[in-house]
């Protein structure tokens, strides 16, 4: 599993309490969710699509978030390694998980990120930063771990 380094570990826990005894209509889906050591509790539910409660995040939303974020991250890493100031970053990023006419299993098949990154001065090059972004995708541990298709599309302002 491992050539001999050190093995990072994550926990969450998830509860739900209810009943599924009135059928798939008939129960609710919302639920919490903690991961240790973070105090916050997340209360979740499905997709509204399948019965959730629109007002939560769902599993699916929280997939995409995982993956937004850890772009955003490796990013700033990346970029502060290269002495590159970025002084904003916002992506507005999409899953697509489309229904299956074979009734095959789902799954977010396309994820697409959409930063746009705010970086203070002439320099670097566009180009340089475009490289940054694909060094930052290519360290990104949750796009590491993902089968979707995963799209960066970075444009670039100068502050």
């Amino acid at each position: 599993m491992t050539d001999g380094g050190q093995v990072h570990r994550y926990a969450a826990t998830c509860t739900w309490s209810g009943s599924t005894g009135a059928g798939y209509d008939g129960y609710g889906r919302e639920h919490e969710v903690v991961a240790a050591p973070a105090d916050a509790a997340l209360r979740l539910s499905s997709d509204p699509a399948f019965a959730g409660d629109p007002r939560l995040l769902n599993p699916e939303a929280l997939l995409l978030a995982a993956a937004s974020s850890c772009q955003l991250l490796s990013f700033l890493a990346v970029a502060a390694r290269a002495r590159v100031d970025v002084v904003s970053y916002r992506d507005d990023a999409e899953a697509e998980m489309p229904e299956r006419a074979d009734a095959g299993p789902m799954w977010v098949e396309r994820i697409v990120l959409r930063p746009r990154i705010g970086v203070r001065g002439d320099r670097p090059s566009d180009d340089r930063l475009r490289r940054l972004v694909d060094l930052a995708h290519r360290e990104c541990f949750i796009a590491g771990s993902l089968r979707s298709e995963m799209v960066v599309e970075a444009t670039f302002e100068r502050v």
